[in-house]
């Protein structure tokens, strides 16, 4: 599934494309995705001037005139692919597809159907089901030392999955929870109840590293994800555990003048269903 970074990604392609434009047309190829498409769907998009489009969480929240906010969620294997001019014909799995006035065509293809589209008035965007429960954003100035403290406190699962609660922090996926605990030396299997205190101190700074450096990077290239553009990102190729089960540990050993890295194999163990990469040397 796209995460974080992946979405900013996405949304970070739409913006150049959509915001200060009309959409001409909407069109809807099926009733449904993962649910049904909101009644008067495309009567209401259509003829509606883009005012910004941001994302929340794994959400790509697109503001329109008149108060009406486009959440779209991509799924499992949702994709926003951009045509500036003459789009070949739909495939199959083009669900969705808007026209905007500059002669841009955005078409939403999902494979697996496990995306989504709703229909929101501003006003009761913050209480909609998705969102009303999120925790703060993870690259917010919300998202600091203290908090972090505050909501691991007492806590009896593993970190990894507190961390994968949306209530404790939003739009952490599987991959980059992995990440950013190798880089802050924290074992998957630790309790969150053990995390406040210098581990948290490690461990806000080394997810917003994180985030920020596949941010950079364009996202992470998933087999189902590709990029507004076309383009799949290449985070992929900077990952220090995630999908490295067997192979040996990148951190440098500490000894003065040597090159030598962690002899330790990357481990993958199951939690919560989901597979886990790390080092059982370097994460304590």
């Amino acid at each position: 599934m796209p995460e974080l970074p992946e979405v900013e990604t996405v949304c970070a392609g739409l913006r150049p494309a959509l915001e200060g434009q009309r959409l001409e047309n909407v069109i809807q190829r099926r009733p449904d995705l993962r649910f049904p498409f909101p009644d008067n769907f495309t009567t209401d998009l259509t003829g509606r001037r883009v005012q910004s489009v941001r994302r929340r969480a794994k959400f790509i929240l697109i503001h329109l005139d008149g108060g009406l906010v486009l959440m779209i969620h991509l799924g499992m294997s949702g994709r926003m692919i951009l045509f500036p001019a003459n789009p070949p014909p739909p495939g199959r799995h083009d669900h969705v597809e808007f026209l905007a006035e500059n002669g841009t065509t955005i078409r939403f293809s999902d494979v697996r159907r496990f995306g989504f589209m709703d229909l929101i008035p501003i006003e009761n965007l913050d209480s909609h089901p998705m969102l009303r429960e999120l925790g703060p954003e993870p690259l917010s100035e919300e998202f600091n030392v203290e908090m972090l403290n505050d909501k691991l406190h007492g806590r009896r699962t593993p970190i990894k999955a507190a961390l994968l609660d949306q209530k404790v922090v939003a739009g952490l996926g599987n991959i980059y929870v992995c990440e950013a605990l190798f880089k802050s030396g924290i074992s998957p299997r630790r309790l969150a109840r053990s995390i406040p205190g210098k581990r948290c101190e490690r461990l806000v700074p080394a997810i917003k590293d994180v985030l920020r450096d596949a941010i950079a990077a364009g996202g992470s290239s998933l087999r189902d994800f590709v990029g507004t553009d076309g383009e799949l990102g290449y985070f992929q190729t900077q990952w220090s555990v995630y999908g490295r089960e067997g192979e040996e540990c990148r951190t440098p050993l500490p000894e003065p003048g040597s090159n030598r890295t962690c002899p330790g194999p990357i481990k993958r163990i199951v939690q919560s269903g989901r597979s886990t990469f790390y080092c059982a040397k370097c994460q304590r």
